[in-house]
């Protein structure tokens, strides 16, 4: 058994002394860490309590992580954009139609302002904080037709007047609209370059501060692939904007055989780069045949080396559209699991 962190993503913001509460729950659960969910309206509107919040989670014996949660829908998360309601440009475009779509494109240079303003803010002012998440990073998956080499379908983003200036500029030709060789590369280096940036000013305030990179799980070959950009899993774990791997929740409904496959590409990749690993547990919407199967995949990713366990959301997500059939049973299924492998 390697775990040494096991917590929970929390968005109750508004008020510490509630959150005290619902943060002692946790350790009862056996969370030594929460990643606070931050939306840009929280963010704007909750800013001192968020100071107090994580203060509060951190004189409780809780490491503190700080999720930049649906900022330009670049990230992932249920929240809206107030970038996206403030800026009808800036936003990636589809290659194959030239439609905006409803995500920011991070290589324009107004959102990128807007985003390290952001987070340069959070490192100076939570200081209570041991490090950040970044939550599902992903170009935006235009809607289109199921394709047996393309996955999601074949239209892709982003090919708005930034991207291709920047492709020309460094490639020598227009970017094409076809998903070619140049252009994944493109996308793999640019869909970094920001995170890289973030990284480097955050610890420039805070230096000791811990980034957790969390990519899709998804296998990668030549019949499926979501080209969301973080799809090299090697690029993003020797990445600085990576200190601990991570890859996201899967589906109950999946082989078993899945979630070892995952797990173990999970931790090759950060064992290879010297980086933690992280995997993530699905504690919300769904559940599985019998709840206790969660505590079994808690055992199992223990077994396999993982050393942080993660789940989506507190209490099951109780309260919320994203509620589990039983999210209370869920939710203390998941303390069991903890309980079973979190190394004292």
């Amino acid at each position: 058994m390697s775990v040494t962190e096991t917590g929970v993503s929390y968005y109750g913001l508004s008020y510490p002394e509630h959150a005290k509460r619902d943060f002692q729950e946790m350790i009862e659960h056996h969370c030594n860490a929460v990643i606070l969910a931050l939306s840009e309206f929280d963010i704007d509107f909750w800013f001192p309590n968020i100071v107090r919040v994580a203060e509060t989670a951190k004189e409780l014996g809780l490491r503190v992580y700080l999720d930049t949660w649906g900022v330009g829908k670049w990230f992932g998360g249920e929240p809206p954009s107030l970038f996206l309601n403030n800026n009808v440009a800036n936003r990636q475009v589809s290659a194959f139609t030239d439609e905006p779509l409803s995500a920011a494109c991070f290589n324009t240079e107004a959102f990128r302002r807007y985003y390290f303003e952001i987070v340069e803010k959070l490192a100076k002012y939570v200081t209570a904080a041991d490090g950040f998440f970044w939550d599902e990073p992903h170009y935006a998956l235009p809607k289109s037709y199921a394709s047996i080499t393309g996955g999601a379908g074949d239209d892709w983003s982003c090919r708005c007047p930034v991207c291709r200036k920047l492709f020309e500029s460094e490639y020598g030709y227009e970017m094409p609209k076809q998903l070619t060789m140049e252009v994944k590369r493109f996308r793999h280096d640019h869909a970094l370059h920001i995170l890289e940036e973030a990284t480097q000013r955050i610890k420039q305030i805070q230096p000791n501060t811990k980034i957790i990179c969390c990519v899709h799980a998804t296998l990668g070959t030549y019949y499926v692939t979501e080209n969301r950009g973080y799809d090299n899993w090697d690029k993003v774990g020797r990445s600085i904007a990576c200190d601990v791997f991570s890859t996201t929740i899967l589906s109950y409904q999946l082989p078993r055989s899945f979630f070892k496959s995952i797990t173990q590409r999970t931790v090759d990749i950060a064992k290879k780069y010297g980086k933690g690993s992280q995997r993530w547990l699905m504690n919300y919407y769904q559940q599985p045949d019998n709840v206790s199967e969660i505590e079994e995949i808690c055992r199992l990713y223990a077994s396999m080396g993982v050393e942080s366990l993660f789940a989506w959301t507190y209490r099951g997500g109780d309260g919320t559209v994203l509620a589990a059939p039983n999210a209370l049973e869920m939710w203390d299924a998941l303390g069991r699991g903890y309980e079973s492998v979190l190394q004292r």
